[in-house]
């Protein structure tokens, strides 16, 4: 009888499966863009390693200035409006590229142009989506949280797997099918009905209004111990994982392993089969019951897992490494939201969630800086190593004093044993 409510618990309501969908579709055309945007520029324009590392930023650099706005407009402007009209413009810069390699004017410039416009529209996309979670997840918020987890995972595993053969059918057919995907996740939010988005109370000005919801959004996340830790988390995962996720690990298959897309692509899916391989045992195990905890310690796992890769193992051994660094990633993308989630105010989440993407992502256009620079100058195995020790020290200062070490996941609510020596 359990396992046949188990089962139940898993299929989605109408809404809930639209919004699988519509996350689907963001993460698949992720998928497509991971493997595309590193194959164009270190593969196939041969940028150098500060270049690419530009280039990554440049990604990423929009979403730090603009995902807090974002997410104060899906507050009061409606979440799945917002997420309907900047997944609606998303299907732009990926036809840009087929424009730019059908005519032959891809460069550099061409990259920077689509990198911008693709980072701007995600600072609205993200803390829209994150903001509507809530309204479909039925009463169970890890559980949805942790089957978006899987759903957007096995997206970006499919996508990545028809981006590997870029080098063999083109780039062209690559990105028509992320522009594709990108329309049918605006069909899925429209399929969301309105009346389950909340929208706070518009004051007669609204740009102090906007302003006036950081500012609270900001001090809220930051009174709050458990989400101040998942916060200063998010920034060492930013720096140092992202960094080396879009940067470093490219710059390993192009200078190790003389790799292309193909390489790109193999190390891709490996990574995110073992997100997915986390994320579907959670789900038949059921709720993890210290959320916090496993977030820090996968952090640190994980930290340990890249270091090794660091050290230039036969290209087989690297991607098993890579399938256990995602399998680490899983337990921390999942649960650090779950935390986000639980703790956000009803009328804020999209503002406390904006706040969640900002820590994670803004801290991504660092890290990819640091991690270019640093591999220009001490080479790619060595940079990986040294911010993976700087993960580690995040790691144990988060274990020994942060409150979210403590937090219990009691029927679906957490709850906080409090402990005063813990000042993070």
């Amino acid at each position: 009888m359990k396992l046949s409510s188990d089962l139940r618990q898993l299929v989605p309501s109408k809404s809930q499966a639209n919004y699988l969908i519509a996350t689907a579709s963001w993460f698949a055309s992720h998928g497509f863009q991971h493997v595309m945007f590193a194959w164009l520029v270190t593969i196939v324009l041969l940028e150098s390693p500060s270049k690419v590392g530009i280039a990554n930023m440049a990604l990423l650099l929009p979403s730090t200035l603009l995902t807090l706005f974002g997410g104060s407009l899906a507050d009061r402007l409606g979440a799945r409006r917002i997420a309907i009209l900047a997944q609606g413009l998303a299907v732009i810069p990926p036809l840009y590229l087929v424009a730019a390699l059908q005519f032959q004017f891809l460069d550099f410039r061409a990259m920077l142009a689509y990198a911008i416009a693709i980072g701007t529209l995600q600072a609205f996309i993200t803390p829209a989506r994150d903001g509507l979670l809530n309204a479909v997840a039925d009463g169970d918020v890890q559980r949805t949280v942790v089957k978006t987890t899987l759903v957007q995972f096995s997206a970006q595993v499919a996508a990545v797997s028809i981006a590997g053969t870029a080098q063999i059918i083109g780039g062209v057919p690559i990105l028509l099918a992320q522009a594709i995907v990108l329309a049918t996740g605006v069909y899925a939010f429209w399929q969301i009905p309105a009346t389950l988005e909340t929208r706070r109370e518009q004051q007669t000005n609204p740009v102090r209004d906007i302003v006036h919801s950081i500012v609270e959004g900001g001090h809220n996340v930051m009174q709050n111990k458990p989400m101040r830790a998942v916060m200063i988390q998010n920034i060492g995962i930013g720096v140092c994982f992202m960094g080396s996720y879009i940067v470093t690990v490219p710059l390993l298959i192009r200078e190790v392993y003389s790799g292309s897309s193909a390489e790109i692509a193999f190390a891709t899916v490996m990574n995110s089969l073992g997100l997915i391989t986390t994320i579907a045992s959670m789900l038949a195990f059921g709720a993890i019951k210290r959320p916090g905890r496993a977030t820090i310690m996968a952090s640190g796992a994980g930290a340990l897992v890249l270091f090794f890769a660091g050290f230039g193992f036969d290209f087989p051994y690297f991607c098993v490494l890579m399938f256990f660094w995602g399998m680490c990633g899983g337990v921390g993308v999942s649960m650090s939201r779950s935390v986000m989630q639980e703790a956000a105010p009803e009328d804020q989440r999209g503002q406390v969630m904006a706040f969640f993407t900002l820590s994670f992502m803004g801290s991504g256009p660092i890290g990819a800086l640091i991690a270019g620079f640093l591999s220009d100058w001490l080479g790619p195995s060595a940079t990986v190593m040294i911010v993976c020790v700087f993960m580690l020290t995040i790691s144990f200062t988060l274990a020994f004093r942060s409150v979210i070490w403590n937090i219990k996941n009691v029927s679906g609510n957490y709850e906080l044993s409090p402990d005063s020596s813990r000042f993070i």
